[in-house]
């Protein structure tokens, strides 16, 4: 049983939030800011913040880091080996009189020292992601994020009495992200200053397995292939779309994503799609095919491409197997009979249409009654499609809480997250026991011109 083998069933605590604090002078707070999303998200976030009134500090581990920090006389380079970066982060944790600790994910090495350090020392930590409830929200949360988030130990019967009967806007979510040129162009610019200014930073190491270098070169493929990668999904996406065969879809994640490395029981994309394959080649109908729709951030730096077609001919399936890189999710997964992932929050959309939806990994979303409890095998030959009343629920619940309207990297979509998120981050309660306390704060909601 696939399931048993790769979920962890964690059980319900109830939704207690910490005792009611009163907020320190916003003069008393001290925001020491690591690595955050690619581009100048964190340098407007450190503006606002110090028109608050609050110290803000940036710590930067390569020449990237530091392009993007416009106050030199608050930025901390960290020129040592990551491996010295604990004991200079408690440094500054004494020196600076920090209080609160900002970062992008929280699994890279430097991340995951400093929610170690952030529990022993007892200060509040800021994790942003990205949206839980894509395309157009970006996640806030505190203590951490996917699989460390408060959301993995909350029910949905914690959820409904927080919201306290009420129902949240449940409007079709937009469907243009409107961040993805600025988030390639913004990835390459990073490697690229990483590439050819990283003098000042000779112990750097990237978190990621394979050379800055390279990660340059993938960067820069992905930004000047846009248009041919456009054709040739235009093309896959017709053939599905006009082949009138049944099919399940595969939302495919980054290789190394930290969701995918941190929090699911693969390590490679090639052991995850290898497992699909061979059980639909094994019980699937055959006259159903699949789909692996990749993530449109994928730049193929693992040959996943080839990788599936070599799978699904060894299986025997290779006319029912098809590959679209990137696009929209929305036109394949209104017509999918189901929905495969490792952890990937594109899964949203497909419990939000009521797709059933198969998770392999530790997921936010992995609710009773939001996702199948079937194996794998199961699952292929009549999946058991999700409550839409509880998933109604989830969703709701997600939007007054840790979702914020916005993005990190289009200018437009970045001013509107910044405009919620800095008061949420000098609250005195998280989103979640905010809403539990005090009904919450009022929301922007994304509208027809955001995108």
């Amino acid at each position: 049983m696939i399931r048993s083998m790769t979920t962890t069933t964690h059980p319900a605590a109830p939704l207690a939030p910490q005792k009611r604090r009163v907020p320190s002078p916003v003069r008393a707070r001290v925001f020491l800011l690591l690595q955050g999303p690619h581009g100048p998200f964190f340098d407007r976030l450190g503006r606002l913040l110090r028109a608050a009134d609050a110290q803000v500090w940036r710590v930067g581990f390569n020449a990237g880091d530091a392009f993007f920090w416009t106050d030199p006389g608050h930025y901390i380079p960290h020129t040592e080996p990551v491996e010295n970066w604990p004991a200079h982060l408690e440094r500054l944790i004494v020196e600076k009189g920090v209080t609160d600790l900002v970062l992008y994910g929280d699994v890279r090495p430097v991340h995951a020292a400093a929610r170690s350090a952030a529990a022993e020392h007892g200060l509040t930590l800021h994790v942003f992601e990205e949206g839980y409830l894509r395309p157009f929200w970006i996640t806030y949360e505190r203590g951490g994020s996917n699989g460390h988030s408060r959301l993995m130990e909350l029910d949905l019967t914690e959820m409904r009495r927080a919201m306290r009967g009420r129902r949240g806007d449940m409007g079709r979510p937009p469907a243009h992200w409107g961040d993805m040129r600025q988030h390639k162009f913004y990835g390459a610019l990073y490697h690229a200053l990483i590439l050819v200014a990283n003098r000042e930073y000779p112990a750097f190491r990237s978190h990621r397995s394979i050379p800055v270098l390279r990660e340059f070169r993938l960067h820069l493929r992905r930004f000047l292939s846009t248009p041919y990668v456009a054709a040739a999904r235009a093309l896959a996406e017709a053939r599905v779309r006009r082949g009138g065969f049944p099919y399940d879809l595969v939302l495919m994640q980054l290789e190394h994503d930290a969701s995918f490395q941190a929090h699911s029981p693969f390590t490679t994309a090639a052991e995850f799609t290898g497992l699909v394959i061979e059980a639909f080649a094994r019980s699937a109908p055959r006259h159903h095919h699949i789909v692996f729709k990749a993530h449109p951030l994928e730049d193929d730096r693992g040959s996943i491409r080839a990788t599936i077609a070599a799978q699904a001919e060894a299986h025997g399936v290779g006319h029912r197997v098809h590959f679209i890189h990137g696009g929209k999710l929305a036109p394949l997964v209104a017509q999918a009979r189901a929905a495969i992932t490792v952890n990937s929050t594109a899964a949203q959309q497909a419990l939000w249409r009521g797709v059933p939806v198969l998770a392999l990994g530790r997921a936010v979303f992995d609710k009773p009654g939001l996702v199948s409890t079937q194996s794998l095998d199961d699952f292929m030959v009549n999946p058991e499609r999700p409550d839409g009343r509880a998933y109604r629920a989830y969703r709701d619940y997600l939007l007054e809480t840790s979702q914020v309207p916005g993005g990190f990297y289009a200018r437009h979509s970045r001013a509107a997250a910044l405009r919620l998120v800095v008061d949420m981050m000098l609250a005195p309660e998280d989103p979640y026991d905010a809403l539990l306390l005090s009904g919450g704060t009022y929301r922007q909601r994304p509208g027809s011109d955001e995108g």
